[in-house]
């Protein structure tokens, strides 16, 4: 890729297209390497982006510096809810204080930040403009009893 100033270099040619092709209401899914991107995408027609390597908090970072969240709507980002089977483990989603650090500091506001279960999300995804496939997970720290889960999110433009 050639090198445009001012574009972080986590945003590859496709993801840089998707994002400015994307208009009012249109849905962009950052989801990590557990996210049955593939089918999701299958089953609608949806694009699947490979961001084989990067981290959620790095392309979300990346992607609302160049993209605003919508300010129509009351809650621009939704993040995957943990199952229940997972809340009964004691998972816990620290990742999420980050994903709203993120956020606020690039839209320089608080900005609503809801969760939506399983399946619905899985639904949702379907309608997304494009799904973002990071190849990265954190199910499991290596040597640590506590488990950390990385949601996927909906970021609507």
């Amino acid at each position: 890729m050639g090198r445009l100033k001012g574009i972080p270099t986590v945003l590859q040619p496709d993801l840089l297209h998707a994002l400015s092709s994307m208009g009012h209401g249109d849905e962009i899914v950052l989801g990590d390497a557990n996210f049955p991107s593939t089918s999701v995408a299958k089953a609608a027609g949806t694009k699947v982006i490979r961001a084989d390597g990067h981290d959620i908090p790095t392309l979300l970072t990346a992607i609302l510096q160049l993209m605003p969240l919508d300010k129509s709507v009351p809650s621009p980002v939704t993040l995957m809810a943990v199952t229940d089977a997972d809340l009964k483990r004691g998972v816990r989603t620290p990742i999420w204080n980050t994903y709203r650090e993120i956020i606020h500091k690039a839209e320089g506001r608080k900005v609503e930040v809801t969760t939506l279960e399983r399946f619905a999300f899985y639904e949702r995804a379907k309608k997304a403009y494009a799904i973002v496939n990071t190849g990265l997970c954190r199910d499991v720290p290596s040597g640590s009893s506590e488990e950390t889960k990385e949601a996927k999110q909906h970021v609507r433009v």
